[in-house]
């Protein structure tokens, strides 16, 4: 297993989520992590049809490529859409032309070639992580296992320096584990604190196969951010009622030792010591300084162990 920095910049908002990020808004954000010492950069091919990997790749041409980790994902082949009318835009959160489309790949050819486009994109001859990203969307029985034995051969090539999955779904995380050929899962949305879907039983695989855990989306789509407010999102969804009434109670309490609530977001699934990193996206170069902020906070005992009344708190977890 590679050695994966602590706080990871998560790339997917240069794919122009939610917005157009012009190309020097883009350079702003990655320039304020690297000033500030960020060195792990998590992408993926679906992040705006490419464009975050293009612009990820262009940034860190001019870094010593020794200095930092990428990680980025395979299961989506990007392919010229003959349908695209010249100015539809994507339909999936990203504000770019849609004239490429997304085609489910999770087979040993689509990962290769998957893996190659993202090195061109990318600018790179190696790839430090490698995941399988959502293969539960397939619907494909054996996608993640086929993807994953394309993606340890790789590894054996030394194209990968690391392999795992990426993705919100419990079951096929603990399938990738199972299959003995994963280095570390990326867990999304569902180790936070508002989302303890990892169940002991994907945690004790963990330990068994030496598996490690990269969280990632610890705000739960932007809730955590900061005091919660009803107009954020929840798992890219309207928050519901209960779930916004836990969001403000969590905060509440937080208030009370002088905490922030995205800094205990950002810091609590690294209690438990099978979690190496947390990757926290940014849409301008102050969140990304203010992240780095909320994640440095020292955070006392009592506070986890007042939240653990509601959160279960993982700070004996791990083997």
């Amino acid at each position: 297993m590679i050695d994966v920095p602590r706080f990871g910049l998560g790339c997917a908002p240069l794919g122009n989520l939610f917005r157009r990020f012009s190309e020097p808004e883009a350079e702003a954000i990655l320039e304020a992590a690297w000033s500030a010492g960020v060195r792990y950069f998590d992408t993926a091919p679906h992040y705006g049809l490419g464009l975050s990997e293009e612009r990820l790749g262009r940034f860190l041409a001019t870094k010593p490529r020794d200095e930092y980790v990428v990680s980025t994902k395979v299961g989506r082949l990007l392919r010229e859409d003959p349908a695209w009318d010249g100015t539809a835009l994507d339909a999936t959160g990203f504000v770019v032309p849609a004239r490429l489309r997304r085609q489910l790949d999770y087979s040993a050819s689509g990962v290769r070639a998957s893996v190659e486009d993202s090195l061109q994109r990318l600018g790179l001859d190696r790839i430090d992580i490698l995941y399988v990203h959502d293969p539960e969307l397939s619907g494909v029985e054996g996608a993640t296992e086929s993807a994953l034995t394309a993606l340890a051969e790789l590894r054996a090539e030394g194209v990968a320096g690391a392999i795992g999955t990426g993705s919100l779904g419990v079951d096929a995380l603990l399938a990738t584990v199972r299959t003995g050929l994963a280095d570390v899962l990326m867990v999304a949305n569902r180790y936070t604190l508002l989302d303890q879907s990892v169940v002991q039983e994907l945690l004790d695989a963990c330990d068994a196969y030496d598996v490690r855990i990269v969280a990632a989306a610890v705000f739960n789509s932007g809730l955590l951010a900061s005091t919660p407010r009803r107009d954020a999102k929840y798992d890219y969804q309207d928050v519901p009622e209960e779930v916004f009434a836990r969001a403000v109670e969590l905060d509440r309490i937080c208030a009370e030792y002088g905490v922030a609530l995205p800094a205990a977001a950002l810091q609590y699934p690294l209690l438990d010591p099978r979690v190496v990193s947390v990757v926290a996206g940014a849409a301008a170069p102050e969140q990304v300084q203010q992240n780095l902020a909320h994640f440095a906070v020292p955070i006392p005992p009592e506070l986890w162990q007042r939240l653990s009344a509601l959160v279960p708190v993982p700070s004996t977890a791990g083997g």
